[in-house]
């Protein structure tokens, strides 16, 4: 099979590889650039713990080929802590008690950047229920989650 040079930009950094084809995105953040943060649950695109941003958008990375991401922008949950201080976001995850066993975390985190990220988007409890929906908790219920991110939503807005 013959390799396909890439190029791509994560957390910020650019990025060359040749890769195959066939090579999963999650498996090259994973192993080639040893970012450990996107997980692998599923591998069927079901549970959302392997959610990164490409281009600013959520995708799941382990349905998602590398190759695809060629030339892309792609943000994982390494991307959120700046200067070792922690996310809003990630702040509010820990305030809560929103981490159980953690596994499913980095694919909450980055389903709700975007989302934080635009300043129309307010959050309650029933928008906050619908903008996890489609990722998989097995340990917390859910419940905490939501009460991070909507904590997390309205620490946004006080600051602003």
């Amino acid at each position: 099979m013959n390799a396909f040079h890439l190029k791509l930009e994560v957390n910020g950094t650019s990025h060359e590889a040749d890769v195959e084809p066939r090579q999963l995105l999650a498996d090259f953040l994973r192993d080639n650039l040893h970012l450990r943060g996107t997980r692998l649950g599923c591998e069927h695109g079901v549970c959302g713990s392997c959610t990164v941003l490409m281009d600013g958008q959520p995708i799941r990375s382990c349905t998602t080929l590398a190759v695809q991401a060629h030339e892309s922008r792609v943000e994982t949950v390494e991307s959120l802590q700046e200067n070792g201080q922690l996310h809003p976001l990630q702040s509010s995850f820990s305030k809560c008690h929103s981490l159980q066993c953690g596994f499913c975390t980095s694919g909450f985190l980055m389903t709700l950047k975007p989302l934080y990220d635009d300043p129309d988007v307010s959050m309650d409890e029933s928008s906050a229920r619908e903008a996890i929906s489609g990722n998989t908790c097995r340990c917390t219920g859910y419940q905490q989650i939501v009460e991070a991110t909507v904590d997390a939503f309205e620490c946004r807005n006080h600051h602003e």
